[in-house]
């Protein structure tokens, strides 16, 4: 009788798109990270359509690591889909986001995931970006304009480095393109506890970025009134049985 393995606590999100410079040492750091921890997990990579050799050092990668699983987009859809997807494929109880260009540092993650004890959504803000001025000034643009438009006071949205408690995240709907930069206003709605910690950043060492601050803003700003036009019809159901 063969015993089963337990299912993972611990669920790492990476949406990847054309990552083929990158994805395997993300892969690699992240589990060295999480086996340091001893808790049971799994990195679940979303492959969000790519071209190049990104879904052959995956399948290559997932013969060395047992804890590595695959899905892929059938056609390129954005980090808000490749997220949704995971939400709904993923087994742990806690979700992890990690971007799979390695400016994201893995080893951040055992503090995120301590920092859950208090709180049922822990976001990344990079303290020091290491990015060019003209990325660091438009994001700082649209942290101050989102904040103002949604009543919030989240640093770094644009941080993709979060973990949480994984029942406020499956319900979200992700299937709308630029939703994934509204994680923390999308959950605060629902009732759920925010806090913010300091991570790390680091230079992008090979690939390139997929967005322009241009790019962004003009997405950005379409989403943040649909999420403002949300909050404002927003109401959570409560019920007791008498």
């Amino acid at each position: 009788m063969t015993e089963s393995r337990p299912g993972p606590e611990l669920s790492v999100l990476l949406p990847a798109y054309n990552e083929e410079a990158c994805i395997e040492a993300v892969v690699r750091e992240a589990a060295a990270v999480l086996l340091g921890l001893g808790r049971p997990f799994e990195i679940l990579v979303v492959d969000d359509g790519s071209t190049d050799a990104t879904p052959a050092r995956l399948k290559a990668l997932r013969a060395e690591l047992p804890e590595l699983r695959l899905l892929r987009l059938l056609k390129n859809s954005g980090q808000s889909a490749a997220l949704g997807a995971a939400f709904r494929a993923a087994r742990g109880e806690i979700f992890i986001t990690l971007d799979a260009d390695g400016q994201n540092d893995p080893a951040d993650i055992p503090t995120l995931v301590a920092r859950l004890d208090s709180c049922d959504l822990c976001c990344g803000y990079r303290a020091k970006r290491q990015d060019t001025w003209s990325k660091r000034y438009g994001s700082r643009l649209a942290n101050f304009v989102r904040n103002r438009t949604l009543r919030e006071t989240i640093r770094d949205t644009g941080c993709t480095l979060k973990a949480f408690r994984a029942e406020w995240a499956r319900p979200l709907p992700m299937q709308f393109r630029g939703l994934h930069r509204f994680l923390p206003a999308l959950m605060a709605m629902a009732g759920a506890r925010i806090e913010e910690t300091p991570v790390n950043h680091r230079p992008r060492a090979a690939g390139q970025s997929k967005y322009t601050n241009w790019g962004r803003l003009k997405e950005t700003l379409w989403d943040l009134y649909a999420v403002r036009w949300m909050q404002k019809r927003y109401r959570a159901i409560r019920t007791e049985e008498p």
